[in-house]
């Protein structure tokens, strides 16, 4: 009573007890209400989680595809851009010598088997698959002169013109190492030609030899 009546005869003090009475009621009802909403949240993304954990991963998947596309349509923009400032010619695909076993070839294959087709200059990466990426991208830009792919569209044999214009060297003997190694594996034929050394009668040979007549 005796503190009543000194808050009453001191309105200040008065007025200051009941203001951080009140403080102190806000601040508790705020820390109450704090607690259901994490209590609610927490209860929500458990029913969540249970209800939807594997759709979740599956989303997940599907935002990483979509940055993975934003970063190559990027990359497309820009080339599409340093493609559009620059001048661009057509050229042949084989040189001279090149086309002249190409056309050989073409003919005794055609004549063997009308099924089978000659592809020239073929990247490994379109006829050659590997679970190993690492082994894949080894391979994928390599190329060969001539590929001889039969009717199901498999490539079957390969065939390098060892021409003028091959490259030799240390360097080129492992390039075609690489090459050779893949296709063995893939059981895919190799075979060379060469230059000055091979006769049209011995290309028909050849094709006879590799190609079922048809």
């Amino acid at each position: 009573m005796e503190t009543v009546n000194f808050l009453l005869d001191r309105p200040v003090a008065l007025l200051i007890v009941l203001l951080v009475g009140a403080l102190i009621g806000v601040a508790f009802e705020r820390a109450v209400a704090s607690a259901d909403t994490a209590k609610r949240k927490a209860y929500w993304q458990g029913r969540n989680a249970q209800r939807f954990g594997k759709k979740s991963a599956g989303l997940r998947k599907i935002e990483a595809a979509e940055r993975g596309q934003a970063i190559r349509s990027d990359m497309a923009a820009d080339q599409l851009k340093i493609v559009s400032r620059a001048k661009f010619t057509s050229r042949s695909l084989l040189n001279k010598s090149e086309a002249k076993v190409f056309e050989a070839l073409d003919k005794a294959v055609i004549a063997r088997n009308p099924k089978w087709q000659v592809m020239a200059q073929v990247s490994l990466g379109e006829f050659l698959a590997s679970p190993d990426k690492d082994a894949f991208f080894a391979v994928n830009s390599k190329r060969v002169d001539f590929a001889l792919m039969d009717e199901h569209c498999r490539v079957v044999h390969a065939l390098e013109y060892q021409g003028s214009g091959h490259h030799t060297g240390a360097s080129a003997a492992a390039r075609d190492a690489v090459k050779k190694e893949a296709l063995r594996k893939a059981g895919i034929g190799y075979h060379e030609v060469v230059a000055g050394h091979t006769t049209p009668s011995e290309l028909r040979a050849l094709v006879d030899r590799l190609v079922p007549a048809g």
